[in-house]
């Protein structure tokens, strides 16, 4: 017999790692990279001027490396910048679908995963031509700040399991 939806979905043994963070502290501004950055129930990122206030949907949005290596790949570079990218935190080794509606940890901070986040019009700026359509299903996830504190490139991203 297979294991339950239930039981699939609670399999997760991957631990992912943050990459990247990077912050807007004005609008339209390009991002800034950061090494650590607090994360807060009531503002999402600190000094992030997207926060949204307390349990917005999009206090934070996140991307995974191995998503960026692919619209590198379908843009024909070796590499992209992610502050182009106007994502948050960039992890690898994680999938972050697969933590779409649920709690997750950075660190010991908890994020809870509120959806998709798709690519805006900026990406064929910031890209050049056809880097919206190279982003589409490459977005990542948007979240919002559960439990706050530190977070730092290096930190481990998983599952959250506690109650």
């Amino acid at each position: 017999m297979g294991l339950e939806m239930k039981q699939l979905l609670e399999t997760m043994p991957q631990v992912g790692t943050v990459r990247w963070l990077g912050i807007r502290p004005v609008k339209r501004e390009p991002l800034e990279q950061v090494d650590s950055v607090t994360a807060d129930e009531q503002q999402g990122l600190v000094g992030d001027y997207f926060s949204g206030g307390a349990n917005a949907k999009r206090q934070v949005t996140l991307i995974q490396q191995e998503h960026i290596e692919a619209v590198a790949s379908i843009l024909q570079r070796d590499e992209i910048d992610p502050s182009l990218l106007r994502r948050n935190i960039v992890v690898s080794g994680i999938n972050l679908q697969a933590l779409k509606d649920r709690k997750f940890q950075i660190g010991d901070v908890v994020l809870f995963a509120t959806g998709n986040c798709p690519p805006c019009s900026r990406m064929e700026e910031n890209l050049g031509p056809g880097g919206y359509n190279a982003m589409r299903s490459h977005g990542g996830i948007t979240a919002y700040v559960v439990r706050g504190g530190e977070i730092k490139i290096g930190d481990s991203v998983k599952l959250h399991t506690e109650s």
